[in-house]
């Protein structure tokens, strides 16, 4: 048994200040990735800030016609929330292709922006690992590496980000809302992850004492010509080899916006700027989705297992948004049963 001190934290502010009075300290919420932790010896917190309490459950539309989700939204109420079906379906896809529903139901907004890495030698205490114990090494790079990462990797760490809800997200353009001891802040979800490079074991921009608030959408939802495809070793309760999030507005066959962004394959969800530019202006034909994707994977490199996730990515991609293009997101018995 891990000692540890409970808090529980009456407000925002509450919450910022115990942070701040012990930076060892974790907040948990749902708690299903921060439990499992603790459990394999991975985390041991001195003590835990309880904010499930806080006021940061409501779902609300901004000024602009987007919409601002509370960090403590349960996952399964944001999913099936009318706003998001009717608007944001590509979010909604990505949420009910993760977990089970029984995950989903606990696991809060926030707590999916901060889950950690599934990688196998992270969990296992009695390997190297530079995400668990920094400097020790990483066992992945010469071990079974068949999940790992093919992009923005380094040689301290190979580990990928498990969150389909952040791959959406970042499709989407979504901004983060963050609050701490120098007040609130606001940065793009391509920007709250982190790649590995020589410090893996800081996984998000988040800073000392600072919470997550909010996530916002903006107004553009994608709601005619999206899809998420998730492919995994099995159908149910997996993580991702690779999945896709892609979003098109069209003029006729024309694209006049893409957004395109891939999961499973990266520290974070892995969106180009430069491969939506590349489609926009051109008709949406197989011919300049397989360049979109190359343009995606630019840099993708391989280890001794998981090399075939480059071209299952680059395919993955193409149909993707094929699906897009024709308004043929994945059906609703694929979602409900993931």
């Amino acid at each position: 048994m891990n000692n540890f001190q409970y808090s529980r934290a009456s407000d925002v502010a509450d919450a910022i200040r115990l942070l701040a009075a012990d930076p060892s300290a974790k907040l948990i919420a749902g708690g299903t990735n921060l439990i499992d932790l603790m459990k394999q010896n991975v985390e041991r917190p001195p003590r835990l800030i309880d904010i499930s309490r806080l006021p940061l459950r409501d779902i609300e539309e901004t000024p602009d016609g987007g919409l601002r989700i509370g960090a403590l939204v349960p996952n399964s109420d944001l999913a099936y929330h009318p706003l998001i079906e009717q608007r944001y379906p590509l979010l909604a896809s990505a949420i009910l292709a993760g977990a089970s529903a029984q995950l989903r139901n606990m696991a809060s907004v926030g707590g999916n922006l901060m889950q950690r890495t599934r990688c196998a030698y992270f969990y296992d205490t009695a390997t190297p690992c530079n995400k668990r114990s920094p400097g020790s090494g990483c066992s992945a790079l010469d071990g079974l590496n068949r999940n790992h990462a093919i992009l923005g990797i380094s040689t301290s760490c190979i580990a990928t980000n498990p969150s389909d809800m952040s791959v959406a997200l970042a499709a989407l353009g979504a901004l983060v809302h963050i609050a701490g001891p120098t007040g609130q802040r606001t940065i793009a979800l391509t920007d709250f992850h982190r790649l590995p490079d020589d410090k893996p074991h800081v996984d998000t921009n988040l800073g000392s004492g600072e919470i997550i608030t909010a996530v916002e959408l903006p107004p553009r939802g994608f709601a005619q010509n999206y899809s998420y495809l998730k492919i995994r070793d099995r159908l149910s309760y997996a993580f991702a080899l690779v999945s896709v999030a892609a979003a098109l507005e069209l003029e006729g066959n024309a694209i006049s916006e893409a957004r395109l962004a891939l999961g499973g394959v990266a520290h974070k969800p892995w969106r180009s700027f430069e491969a939506e530019a590349a489609l926009r202006g051109q008709a949406a034909t197989p011919d300049h989705f397989g360049h979109a994707a190359d343009l995606l994977l630019q840099g993708a490199t391989a280890r001794s297992h998981n090399g075939f996730k480059i071209e299952l990515a680059r395919r993955a991609v193409v149909r993707t948004l094929m699906q897009a293009a024709s308004a043929t997101p994945q059906s609703q018995a694929y979602k409900k049963i993931a």
